[in-house]
């Protein structure tokens, strides 16, 4: 059988190849390039667009909340609160087509840099059978012998680091899927609290049947219940801290209360909606805050936020949690009502830990305790290994 030698005409046709591949690879590179900014672009701007219908809907939610309480701005409330919860919808819609529109367009980057080089692997692997002698054999000098194994290394070379982009693309790609079906999950929990704040003002119309007097009677009643259980609450909170041996540092915390927004700090307690469904200065809302600011994959929870709530949301989509702490986790007490959720800023070489938290006295105030025992808490979920 005659081997295959590595001619000058072999060479000038693996030349030619590999030049046509690199100028398909480059081509295609910048045509996605331009694709995806052009569609990053639409969705951006669409995105905007709502974020700042959100901020109009929360300021003006802001306004009825600072009002005295009336039946008429009690449901101008609730619909302002259904406008952002839509609008939160709609934003994530827009998310879930850009993901889908990105995994497209690296699909077809994939698949469209496997068919360019495929050929000129195909050669160079045949090529690539015959040895040094024979390269040189078949060499007019030893010049045109280095050229060729210059030719053949740097081929390869090329080769090897497409191949290594195409593995980054694939990871990105397993990324844009993961991250499309976490957006589609806070969609159906954000329809889910929609429908029940439009549930909520149509059993408001109907306890009411559209009179000043009921409302006011059952705001009355509804006011003291919360009380109540506000006051259960804070108990609960108070005789874990005794049951911990009380000991703990509070400390006025930094003055830029965790970097929770300035603009949130400046509304009464449960003057807006945040981005995940909580109402702000409330402990779930700079707990959420938190974990979106550190590893930007909070889940929209609004409708099944309370504190006591947080752990088996975690367990339902596969967060981790566990029973020790961890900088940077969020502590959950369950207890009560409502439980109380932190974030963990340290754990101490003596065991106890140092929390950032809000509304501790139903305040909405922002604090921070140092020292606090374990005990205080019974879960510490892990999102930043989600």
């Amino acid at each position: 059988m005659k081997l295959r030698t590595a001619t000058p005409a072999s060479i000038a046709k693996i030349a030619k190849l590999a030049l046509i591949v690199v100028c398909i690879f480059v081509v295609t590179i910048v045509a996605m390039q331009m694709t995806q900014k052009v569609s990053a672009d639409k969705f951006d701007d669409q995105i905007n667009a709502l974020q700042q219908d959100i901020d109009n809907y929360n300021i003006e939610l802001s306004k009825l909340a600072s009002q005295s309480s009336t039946l008429q701005s009690t449901i101008a409330g609730l619909q302002s609160q259904a406008a952002v919860i839509q609008a939160q919808i709609d934003i994530s819609q827009a998310k879930y087509d850009q993901l889908v529109s990105q995994i497209a367009d690296t699909e077809k980057k994939i698949i469209d840099n496997q068919d360019a080089l495929g050929k000129t692997i195909a050669d160079l692997y045949v090529d690539d059978k015959i040895s040094p002698i024979e390269m040189l054999a078949s060499s007019k000098n030893i010049g045109d012998y280095m050229d060729k194994q210059e030719y053949r290394s740097s081929v390869r070379n090329e080769l090897v680091a497409t191949i290594g982009q195409i593995k980054d693309l694939k990871a990105l790609l397993e990324k844009q899927r993961i991250e499309a079906e976490r957006v589609l999950t806070d969609q159906k929990n954000q329809h889910l609290v929609l429908v029940a704040k439009q549930n909520e003002q149509q059993q408001l119309l109907s306890d009411t049947k559209g009179q000043e007097s009921a409302y006011q009677q059952l705001s009355s009643q509804n006011s003291a219940e919360i009380s109540k259980l506000r006051t259960q609450q804070a108990a609960e909170l108070a005789a874990r801290a005794r049951s911990s041996g009380g000991g703990y540092t509070s400390l006025p915390g930094d003055g830029t209360k965790g970097g929770y927004p300035s603009y949130w700090m400046s509304l009464p307690l449960d003057g807006a909606i945040d981005p995940w469904g909580m109402y702000t200065r409330e402990c779930v809302s700079y707990t959420a805050f938190k974990v979106n600011q550190a590893y930007g994959n909070m889940p929209y929870w609004g409708g099944i936020g309370n504190a006591n709530m947080w752990d088996d949301n975690a367990r339902r989509i596969g967060i981790p949690i566990g029973t020790t702490p961890k900088p940077g986790s969020v502590a959950v007490a369950n207890g009560g009502y409502y439980g109380h959720v932190a974030w963990v800023e340290k754990v101490n070489g003596d065991g106890t830990i140092n929390i950032s938290h809000f509304n501790i006295n139903w305040n909405g105030d922002y604090a921070e305790w140092n020292n606090l025992s374990l005990s205080f808490f019974d879960y510490y979920i892990y999102f930043g290994e989600w």
